[in-house]
């Protein structure tokens, strides 16, 4: 008796986004990266219909992070004040295919940098490294509408990812980053209605639907992980039942999120029941990592190397 071939079909595709612009492009990168266009949820039917290869961007502070644990910044020892150098680290010892600076120094809270500051640190990354870069704002509305634009100017040209956008701040951000050719990243407390809220209010001002990154703010291991994951997938579903307001790109942060857990950062006086923190905390984020990209998840920012390789494997696996 022939078995019936019961492989769920969809209608809708996630778009495709590539971030980069090489010399004959009009940027300076060395090779851009293509994310997106999944026909179907992972792992399910042909291989052909799982779209790009998920790719992992390696954070990079613009300002030396004073409340890491020993565990993390170890590997970075030498380079934490220096974000050009950093960055070429993430690069060459660690194999980042995309940097996320992540200008914290810019929050009034952690340091107050200017516009000016912001601009230098980001410039020392595009001069260090040859991949693409996403540019992630301090997250500080009033703050971030002074920097961003500088951010958005300097790299002009590029094709970066900018964010994050939300549903109360989001107009000058799409206007820049419509201006100077880039994609932007729209952020939802992880809730989907409010995420195609965002979509929409972006796509009002004329930008492209095909150049939102979406980005729900993710839970880690043991905070909300399950709870982010659902959130994720309904989005996926919804884009490959032919949504477009949610047929988006997405990023997810497993890295900030994983190492401010007590249980990843804490010490092994407290937490060695469950290993040495050396590779319990790695394992946090590359877990937490691991189960947002089988919700659908196209690039995922970390930071720990020991874990960017578990789940860079995990990624080659599956794409093998």
């Amino acid at each position: 008796m022939d078995v019936p071939d019961a492989t769920e079909r969809f209608s809708g595709q996630v778009n495709t986004v590539t971030l980069g612009a090489t010399a004959d492009d009009g940027g300076t990168r060395g090779n851009t990266v293509t994310v997106g266009g999944a026909k179907a949820v992972m792992l399910a039917g042909v291989a052909e219909n799982r779209g790009c290869k998920p790719v992992i961007a390696m954070d990079v502070l613009d300002a030396p992070p004073d409340d890491w644990p020993d565990t993390l910044a170890r590997p970075f020892e030498g380079v934490l004040d220096d974000p050009g150098a950093w960055a070429k680290r993430c690069v060459d010892d660690f194999g980042a295919g995309l940097i996320c600076v992540k200008l914290d120094g810019t929050n009034p809270d952690k340091g107050d940098r200017s516009p000016e500051q912001a601009v230098e640190a980001v410039k020392a990354v595009l001069e260090s490294v040859p991949v693409p870069i996403i540019v992630w704002c301090g997250g500080e509305d009033e703050k971030d509408n002074k920097v961003m634009p500088a951010v958005s100017q300097a790299t002009k040209g590029e094709n970066c990812a900018l964010g994050v956008a939300t549903e109360d701040n989001y107009k000058t951000l799409t206007a820049v980053c419509q201006a100077d050719g880039h994609h932007i990243i729209a952020l939802a407390p992880i809730d989907i209605n409010k995420a195609k809220q965002v979509n929409i209010l972006i796509s009002d001002m004329e930008y492209p639907l095909e150049k939102i990154v979406m980005f729900q703010t993710t839970g880690a291991l043991g905070y909300g992980l399950e709870y982010a994951y659902s959130i994720q997938e309904r989005e996926r579903l919804a884009a490959l039942g032919g949504d477009r307001m949610m047929a988006q790109v997405v990023i997810a942060d497993a890295g900030f999120e994983s190492w401010r857990a007590k249980e990843a950062k804490g010490d092994d006086a407290e937490f060695g029941v469950w290993g040495p923190r050396d590779v319990r905390g790695p394992m946090w984020e590359a877990t937490t990592a691991s189960v947002l990209l089988m919700s659908g998840v196209d690039i995922i920012r970390m930071r720990h190397p020991d874990a960017v390789t578990a789940t860079r494997k995990l990624i080659d696996a599956l794409w093998a």
